[in-house]
């Protein structure tokens, strides 16, 4: 059974805002990844995962229970870490924390206690003399510290130092391998890339590509730079008669998207000309996104 499944979820607030007919699946044990820029529809999708919002169309579930008639019930089994985050500001970090243990009946501050320790928290401050840093640090603390088998996270690095992202790409990863299963939306190529096992793009309310990280990874069609003596040089390669694609071309130096099934036939070309050197581009997700994200907004989409 999928951990959470979205069938043509749709809510519309006009002026192209919201989302449009999302489906989509994920798995038990996965880190899954909705990704897009700011206004994409990532938190209102989120949102009516957590039964916040009712949608005009389509629906959603988590482990088989319906996302806004049974929203209590499944609020209880998961971490949730929003977007904005707003705290109880008469309350110290270690109050707040205690609040929630209560609310989830957790028998010790233990775990807590082991996430305070990781992200280097200090929690028995006022919340709200508390930065945007150490209140989002709190906010996963809480997510976290009972142990959920689900996890949906709203950026859940907004605010974070360079460590501390590193700090949470390295709890993530603990915890699918202990069989957690996490959502995530981000508009971090980096945390993306660090933790996601699948990765939604989300464009204008629409799910416009969805990929693994590992045929990203291990894409067939590779792209190489190739740096040649002198710009006629780069010509000659140009008109060569085998099939590759020119993904740009700056004087002396051009990169060539071509099928790893062809990669011989680059090599006996280049044989033939003065070349300076010659590497391989590692595929990346950010370049992926951008080639599906402008390929689907000159659709129209």
């Amino acid at each position: 059974m999928p951990t959470i499944k979205a069938e043509r979820l749709t809510k519309d607030y006009g002026d192209q805002r919201g989302v449009f007919g999302l489906s989509f699946e994920t798995r038990e044990g996965e880190v899954f990844g909705l990704l897009g820029p700011n206004g994409a529809g990532k938190t209102t999708a989120i949102r009516h995962l957590l039964g916040f919002s009712r949608p005009h169309a389509g629906r959603c579930s988590i482990a088989g229970l319906d996302c806004w008639t049974q929203a209590k019930e499944i609020q209880r089994h998961i971490g949730y870490v929003p977007g904005e985050i707003a705290f109880p500001e008469h309350l110290t970090g270690y109050e707040f924390l205690e609040q929630v243990s209560d609310l989830r009946r957790m028998a010790s501050l233990d775990r807590a206690r082991e996430l305070i320790r990781l992200f280097e928290c200090d929690p028995r401050g006022p919340l709200r003399q508390m930065s945007k840093g150490m209140k989002q640090k709190i906010a996963l603390i809480a997510a976290f510290m009972h142990d959920p088998d689900l996890v949906i996270l709203d950026e859940p690095t907004s605010g974070l130092d360079p460590l501390m992202q590193a700090r949470f790409v390295s709890l993530v990863t603990s915890e699918k391998a202990r069989g957690k299963s996490i959502f995530m939306s981000s508009h971090m190529f980096d945390e993306v890339e660090k933790t996601c096992d699948r990765v939604a793009i989300i464009r204008q309310g629409r799910i416009v590509a969805e990929v693994l990280m590992k045929d990203i990874e291990h894409a067939r069609r590779k792209v190489f730079e190739v740096k040649l003596a002198d710009a006629g040089e780069v010509d000659r390669l140009a008109a060569q008669a085998f099939d590759f694609q020119e993904v740009n071309r700056e004087k002396t130096r051009v990169k060539v998207r071509i099928d790893d099934s062809r990669i011989n036939e680059l090599l006996r070309a280049l044989a033939a000309l003065r070349v300076v050197y010659v590497s391989e581009c590692k595929s990346s997700l950010e370049q992926y996104f951008m080639e599906h994200y402008h390929r689907e907004g000159a659709a129209g989409v």
